[in-house]
């Protein structure tokens, strides 16, 4: 695959996630957040499977060992990123009933800078590069969250927690996903993350057939595009992609979410709040730049 093809498949998968914004603030008009992704994510399971039987089809031809189920490691990590998983996009509906697709958006691309922060505690070493980038970070979280009155938006602080939920999903991931088949641990997490929203659906929600099927077209573009068609994508794409440039071009749904927000329900960003979206933007940017690494002869040793 030539570079150019890997960069527009990562480009679209970045697209299609920040339009996924649009989707689930449009599907709450119908339906509770509990709700949404206690469907989206079953149809996202119901999406990924073709996508393990193709995946079990190519190994098999090019005679590598198969794949399973029957993994112990396998069970706990989707149980562990589907309960992760499952808060942060919890948290995420309920931020989206209360502030804009695209403030939403930027807020949790934080997650990136919140990774390797959480990672000092796993005695990971934290780049300057990250460093400077949570630094304007924060002068961009200032602006695009904080009122007049020096006080923070109950929708941009689920978001912002938000965030720090989707951070604790990819270390465990991170852990995981090089023990076991990747695709069947996403499979796991989504099903999980279905099952426990499910019960706060008939608990809080009781949700109605017919809202149900008025949703129909924001749950299915969330659960086979968002979690099937681009979780496909970005697997496709990052095994020939170099991870610094796949990580720069799917950070583009934050803007993506912007633009969706703009061009399909009329949302605007003031000046102060697009500034802030910018710094969050470079910060982001900044921090999944490679940091230089000091050569033996370098360091002494």
């Amino acid at each position: 695959m030539t570079k150019l093809k890997t960069n527009l498949l990562l480009l679209l998968t970045a697209f299609i996630w920040g339009m996924a914004f649009v989707a689930q603030k449009v599907g709450m008009d119908y339906v509770g957040p509990f709700t949404f992704n206690a469907l989206r994510s079953l149809i996202g399971v119901v999406a990924l499977l073709p996508v393990v039987a193709f995946l079990d089809r190519q190994r098999a031809h090019m005679h590598m060992p198969a794949a399973t189920w029957k993994s112990k490691e396998l069970w706990i990590g989707g149980l562990l990123c589907g309960i992760f998983l499952c808060l942060g996009s919890t948290l995420q509906q309920f931020a989206l009933m209360h502030s804009s697709v695209g403030k939403v958006g930027f807020i949790t691309t934080i997650y990136i800078l919140f990774v390797p922060i959480l990672g000092l505690f796993l005695k990971k070493r934290v780049s300057l590069n990250i460093w400077i980038g949570v630094l304007i970070a924060l002068a961009g979280m200032y602006l695009l969250c904080i009122t007049e009155n020096f006080s923070i938006a109950p929708g941009d602080l689920l978001a912002l927690i938000c965030a720090l939920a989707f951070a604790f999903q990819i270390l465990i991931v991170d852990h995981f996903s090089p023990r076991v088949d990747g695709v069947r641990l996403s499979c796991i997490q989504f099903l999980v993350c279905s099952i426990i929203c499910s019960v706060g659906m008939f608990a809080v929600e009781a949700p109605k057939l017919t809202n149900v099927l008025n949703a129909w077209m924001p749950l299915l573009y969330a659960g086979v595009l968002s979690c099937g068609v681009a979780y496909t994508l970005q697997i496709v794409a990052q095994k020939h992609a170099e991870p610094t440039i796949a990580s720069l071009i799917m950070s583009l749904e934050s803007v993506f979410s912007v633009i969706g927000g703009w061009l399909l329900l009329g949302q605007v960003l003031s000046v102060k709040e697009s500034f802030g979206c910018v710094l969050v933007f470079a910060a982001v940017v900044l921090a999944q730049m490679p940091a230089k690494v000091k050569t033996n002869d370098a360091a002494g040793q």
